[in-house]
């Protein structure tokens, strides 16, 4: 017989997790003493927050599902901002949380909150455990629906009685879920129709989304390219699911992408999509995106098909699954009959590139945020992971660090999350204490979850931090200063603290560039330290915008170039 307790942790052995981001309350003190002698790495975060943001980066990171538990009451309901960005980015994880005992539920007790009801839209499934023996299979399935079709997170609401209670322990060897069985196969038919359709098409764009990079698909997508000479575009989610430095990939699109990107989208007349939502933040305007078009979209989640935009070859399947099928199919047809047209549409492309590349103006006097970036790729060979907070920061990392592996860049992408970026990061680190990961940072977005440095101190994760510091909430103020005749209103962070002194205190190396030749050696000395935090505050041109910029109802072609 085992404790309810006794068999969390065996079932998390089970499903061979390696690290726990948890924060103890009353509920949970059965569940720590058990962990108290488990082989589990357990990470105590500053605040639950920061936890679930950490176990969100180790799965983005990994590709493992990320794990993470917080007591009853505000420790459940700290966690819901995590939930959100992790279901809207299709990350899985499995949330455990306290809960009052069963014969308190709906008393308004102590510490007590309806987790479940409040996480129900933002969740692929939860489960309140009033009964021990449903324990382990709700554990075992929590899991397999994390990970298996559109990964998201699971919820799994512990009452401490359950927790304390016993019953023999059984762990399901498979898990069969009615009305749940994903479908990884596209069909057949649908796929040659979108091949027949591409080999007529004359300026046809490949648009990939985060769904290439989590189904590891990238692989695959580049011998389909290469096969057929196609352009790639990508969502900002989608980043590093193809070569950054390859030939075809032309960039990302949508509100701050690339010009060659949006004007490509807007002028094609066969968009292939893989693994994307088709956000509003990609598309622009609708009635105006690709108006000349035939879209054919391959995405694991039926729901995300015409949702926003209707789809003229809808492929229902794992986009690594259907592009080995269309690798299988691709021989039967004939690509030389629109070589011509497919090259002279590379480069018109190439020619929009060259016309509006992402730049910016240089300075010999005050650091540009886009240079740390760029310094940032430099030194580190464009091999290091690169989490970013939200903002100004988030857009410059896209545009100005180029990825090119699936798992090498992690951001919120459909919450737009401040204060992920960090927490992120030594997530990202503990799971692949290989590389070199950097937080990308805004000052305003950094101070979110700036506590969590003593996270890192204490588990000696050596992440690096770069602040690009302007003092301002960076993207707020300049739609402020594009839209709002320059009235910064509350944008301002002039009341901040000295980051290296706060730093410090933690036990944290720490330094300051304030000049554009103090960038890189900062840098270098920076990678210098292993295993220990290090924050870098770039104090940055105040007032820098990001370009392009596609306003708010705006179609991709009405961008604002800023030359």
């Amino acid at each position: 017989m085992k404790t309810g307790a006794e068999i969390l942790v065996e079932c998390l052995k089970r499903e061979n997790v390696e690290v726990i981001f948890g924060y103890p309350g009353g509920v949970l003190l059965g569940i720590y003493d058990t962990l108290f002698d488990a082989d589990i790495k357990h990470i105590l975060p500053r605040h639950e927050q920061g936890g679930i943001h950490a176990a969100d980066g180790y799965a983005r990171a990994t590709g493992k599902v990320g794990v993470c538990m917080a007591t009853s009451g505000p420790g459940a309901t700290n966690l819901v901002t995590g939930i959100t960005n992790a279901y809207m980015d299709s990350v899985p994880l499995v949330v455990f949380t306290g809960q009052v005992p069963t014969s308190l539920i709906g008393g308004d007790a102590f510490q007590e909150a309806d987790i479940i009801g409040i996480t129900r839209p933002i969740v692929k499934h939860s489960y309140l455990i009033k009964d021990i023996k449903e324990l382990a299979p709700s554990i075992r399935e929590a899991f397999y629906i994390a990970r298996t079709g559109r990964p998201g997170p699971v919820v799994i609401d512990l009452p401490k009685d359950v927790v304390a209670s016993k019953t023999k322990f059984k762990y399901p060897e498979k898990v069969e879920l009615l009305g749940y069985n994903p479908n990884y196969e596209g069909h057949p038919m649908q796929i040659k129709k979108l091949l027949k359709t591409l080999e007529g098409a004359k300026k046809p764009v490949i648009y990939m989304g985060g769904g290439v990079r989590i189904s590891e698909a990238h692989k695959e997508l580049l011998e389909f390219v290469e096969k057929i000479n196609l352009p790639v575009v990508s969502s900002f989610m989608g980043l590093g699911g193809f070569p950054g430095d390859h030939p075809n990939f032309i960039g990302w699109l949508g509100m701050h992408g690339n010009y060659a990107s949006n004007m490509a989208m807007t002028e094609t007349d066969f968009i292939i999509a893989i693994g994307t939502r088709f956000s509003d933040r990609s598309t622009g305007r609708l009635d105006g995106f690709a108006p000349h078009a035939k879209i054919a979209h391959i995405d694991i989640d039926p729901a995300s098909i015409s949702k926003n935009v209707v789809i003229d070859i809808p492929i229902v399947g794992d986009c690594k699954v259907v592009l080995n099928q269309i690798l299988k199919y691709i021989g039967s047809y004939d690509w030389e009959k629109r070589k011509k047209d497919r090259e002279n549409w590379l480069a018109q492309i190439k020619a929009w590139d060259s016309e509006h590349p992402f730049s910016y103006k240089p300075s010999k006097k005050i650091i540009k945020p886009q240079f740390v970036v760029e310094k940032i790729y430099e030194v580190t060979k464009g091999d290091a992971i690169i989490c970013t907070e939200v903002g100004q920061n988030q857009m410059w990392a896209g545009q100005f660090y180029r990825f090119k592996d699936p798992r090498q860049f992690i951001s919120s992408g459909g919450l737009g999350t401040m204060g992920f970026g960090f927490p992120a990061a030594i997530g990202a680190k503990i799971g692949r204490p290989d590389k070199e990961v950097f937080d990308i940072a805004g000052d305003g977005s950094f101070l979110m979850n700036m506590q969590e440095i003593c996270t890192a101190v204490q588990y000696r994760v050596g992440v690096k931090v770069a602040i690009l510091n302007n003092k301002f909430l960076g993207m707020i103020r300049q739609w402020q200063n594009l839209f709002f005749n320059n009235r910064y209103s509350y944008s301002c962070l002039e009341c901040q603290p000295d980051f290296l002194k706060l730093a410090e205190s933690y036990g944290c190396p720490a330094f300051r560039a304030e000049k554009p030749e103090d960038v890189e050696p900062i840098l270098r000395e920076a990678m210098k330290i292993k295993d220990l935090p290090v924050l870098m505050d770039f104090v940055v041109d105040r007032e820098e915008n990001v370009f392009p910029m596609v306003p708010a109802g705006a179609a991709l072609n009405e961008m604002i170039l800023g030359d």
